[in-house]
């Protein structure tokens, strides 16, 4: 068996265990626009002589932490062929990419699982979830008359990704898009859009949706105010002839609609969406933001089983500007331990999906009390969000 990234003439292969794995087909165009698009280096796969045995793919990503920017590492398109199964394939495969991600700088991955439980086993965890609701026409928000304008189906990218920045920076996890990624991923040929622009011309607000079955289904809602948030939905309200309810089919956590509807008893899920793994602890801490103005000391034993350079001692000292001193300690330090976890948890923590005293009540941060209050008081409060799939 050799472990390689794969090669320009091995598209076909590659293809071929995508569509068995994934239960698709591609046509003949599908194909060739996704034979252009192929970056081999991307790629990382488990040969038996020339013969492809199971893959996956690292694609190397950008998003807002705290407000900042943070190289991240996606992993996607994990297959291999049933025949193949279960003799640790994957297992190389991930261990490899997250040595090949640390070496690349991205401190942090993401995936979405067809199993949380397997991604757990190899230190990933869920960081982030969003809402859906469904939305009957008699429900809607009021109509109001808005002093600007709508314009439908603009597709101006430089418009649409700077709403889209201004809205995702203030989450945690949201994805850094590019020119690239809107097209591809993003402007779908049935998407429409709806941009609210001020009386001042300013753009303000957007939504993408389709238009079928006498249903709107809305991927993005994007607002800067209330007033843009009110137009847009306005705007959908005025297709009331036309549809029998909106599908909101990815809200924030946070989102507070349901409260301002005059009746807010809509059908709503919530939806465990993207995993999330610390690749790089060390390197990962030091370019996190703490709460200013708290200077802090605490040392953290870590267990992680696939990525070995985080397992350890590892002592924290956090000054009053937020940033972190991490220095690992010998193994004879490890019974001075002030908390004890997992990357898994360690992870939803730092992106802010899950805070330290809500661990230490399951039991997944383990130590002193007091630790556990003072490691609190510096992990700044966040909200995960993540608009995109991969």
């Amino acid at each position: 068996m050799e472990l390689r990234q794969l090669r320009q003439n091995e598209f076909e292969a590659s293809v071929k265990l995508s569509e068995y794995a994934f239960q698709y087909t591609q046509t003949p165009e599908e194909k060739e626009s996704s034979k252009q698009l192929f970056k081999p280096e991307q790629f990382w796969g488990i040969f038996d002589g020339e013969e492809l045995q199971a893959k996956l793919t690292i694609i190397p990503f950008q998003i807002y932490l705290q407000g900042k920017v943070v190289d991240m590492g996606g992993i996607a398109g994990v297959a291999t062929w049933p025949e193949n199964r279960r003799k640790g394939h994957v297992s190389t495969l991930l261990k490899h990419a997250l040595q090949e991600m640390k070496s690349q700088g991205q401190t942090i991955s993401f995936l979405h699982p067809f199993s949380i439980p397997f991604y757990r086993k190899f230190g990933w965890e869920l960081y982030t979830e969003y809402k859906k609701y469904t939305i009957p026409v008699q429900k809607f928000p009021p109509k109001i008359d808005f002093p600007g304008k709508i314009v439908r189906d603009l597709t101006d990218i430089s418009v649409l990704n700077s709403l889209y920045q201004s809205f995702v920076n203030r989450y945690n996890g949201t994805l850094v898009r590019d020119e690239v990624w809107w097209k591809q991923s993003v402007l779908q040929e049935s998407v429409h859009s709806a941009v609210y622009f001020s009386a001042d011309g300013e753009p303000q607000g957007y939504v993408l949706y389709e238009l079928k079955d006498k249903v709107i289904e809305c991927d993005e809602f994007i607002y800067l105010n209330e007033e843009a948030r009110s137009a847009l939905w306005t705007f959908f309200s005025n297709h009331d002839s036309r549809i029998e309810q909106v599908m909101m089919m990815m809200v924030p956590g946070d989102d507070q609609l349901p409260y301002m509807l005059p009746e807010p008893r809509i059908t709503q899920e919530l939806v465990p969406y993207f995993m999330a793994r610390i690749v790089d602890l060390k390197s990962f801490i030091e370019q996190y933001s703490f709460e200013a103005n708290i200077e802090a000391e605490l040392t953290i034993s870590v267990k992680d089983s696939a990525a070995t350079w985080n397992n350890g001692s590892w002592k924290l000292s956090v000054n009053k500007d937020g940033r972190a001193d991490v220095i690992q300690l010998s193994s004879n330090d490890d019974n001075q331990t002030d908390i004890s976890t997992d990357i898994q948890t360690l992870s939803a923590l730092f992106m802010g999906y899950k805070r330290p005293r809500e661990l230490h009540q399951m039991n997944r941060l383990n130590g002193n009390p007091l630790k556990v209050a003072q490691f609190e008081s510096i992990i700044p409060v966040g909200q995960t969000f993540l608009m995109d799939h991969f």
